[in-house]
Formats: structure tokens, sequence, C-alpha cells
């Protein structure tokens, strides 16, 4: 059975909700999947670890609270995204690489204030490396481009940009987040897209986020 037929029956599996309610998240998880395979392939560049980001990715969607994700897509971008850069992270002792400053998973409603606040503190240190070290046009196409795969025509859109001008950004955002050069950090602007951010990463709803970042560079 391939990775994907095994959706629809894992899905029946463990749990007393409605059949038809598994059915669609089956569904919208299966239509997404040959997307979150591709981000994991793009960050692991490693076949196997992808399909098991995928597969993680799935188990976390199933024990998910649907009922409050705005946007499925986004949420399963995201979900996969945070799975992959923590693998790489993991591997790599948590140095910086390519991908970026690490994020945590996708926050579960779920879990209890010390699983809570540890993720709050972990998106906390990686926003203020953001911001540290990135200008506001190159964080703003980092975030929507690594955490959240926007292809580079839509943040062009969101944040007033040519596509051609996204993709250069994102080639400095990395080569500056490698360089490690350090500016001052606003404490309220850093409490103010953490808090942004995990409203995104809860929800998938990615609104707020948007206007967060194109704002930033309109400033």
């Amino acid at each position: 059975m391939s990775l994907l037929e095994s959706y629809g029956d894992s899905a029946t599996q463990g749990d007393d909700r409605p059949a038809g309610g598994w059915d669609g998240a089956a569904a919208t998880f299966a239509g997404a999947a040959p997307r979150l395979y591709a981000i994991g392939l793009r960050v692991l560049q490693d076949a196997g670890e992808a399909e098991d980001v995928v597969q993680e990715t799935w188990l976390r969607w199933a024990r998910a609270n649907r009922s409050v994700v705005v946007s499925p897509a986004a949420f399963l971008a995201l979900t996969t995204t945070r799975l992959a850069i923590n693998v790489t992270q993991s591997a790599r002792k948590r140095r910086e690489t390519s991908a970026g400053p690490w994020l945590p998973d996708t926050p579960d409603r779920s879990a209890g204030p010390e699983v809570a606040a540890e993720r709050h503190e972990a998106v906390d240190g990686a926003v203020r490396m953001l911001l540290e070290r990135l200008t506001a046009a190159e964080r703003g196409v980092y975030l929507l481009r690594m955490a959240f795969d926007y292809p580079f025509r839509q943040i062009g859109e969101v944040l007033g940009l040519t596509e051609e001008h996204a993709r250069q950004l994102l080639r400095r955002a990395r080569r500056h987040l490698a360089a490690g050069r350090i500016r001052p950090v606003s404490g309220a602007a850093r409490q103010r897209l953490v808090r942004t951010f995990l409203a995104a990463a809860r929800t998938g709803d990615l609104g707020g986020l948007e206007s967060l970042l194109a704002a930033d560079i309109n400033r």
C-alpha cells in the first residue's frame, strides 16, 4: 500500500468522530499530499525523510481540532515545513542551515501550559533572529516562502514586490542569516510578530500575518 493510499484507512482507526468527518479530512489531506511531499523534499533533499515527514503531518492532521482551522492548506503546509526543518536541525545539532532559524511545530490547542510556554519561547527566539538579521522585505519573503510555501508570484502580490525581486530577497535573506549580522530589535515589534505568527500557525488564517509583514515593509 502506498503512502497516499494509507491515509483513508488510517483515518478510520482509533477515533470515534463521525465517518463523514474522517472522509473529508482524508480527502483534504490526500489532495494536499503531493505538495506536502514537495515541501519536505525541498527542505530535506531526501525522499525517504520527506515521506516520513508527510506521514507525521497526516498524524498531526488526524489528531487536530479541524473545526478551528480556517485554511487546511496553510495548516498542512506549515506543519510539514516545521517538521522538516526540525529534522534538519536535529541532524545538524540545530546549527543554522540554509533552511534558516528553527521554529516549532504547529501549536496544539490541547497542549498544557508548560508546552505552550516552551513553544512561545522557541518562536520568540526565531523571530528575534529574523528581526536582528533581516530587513522587513527580506523577513516578509522569508517567512511566507519558507514557513508557508507561498509561490513567489503570490509573495509579490502580498508584499507589493515583483516576482523576481521576491526571489532576490530570499537569496539575500539566506546570506544575511548565515552572516550573523545583528541590529537593534524592538521588543514591541518582536512580540507583535510572535503573536501574529502563532495565531496563523494555530488557525491557518494567514491574513493577519500577511498584513503585518506588508505594513512593516511600508513603514
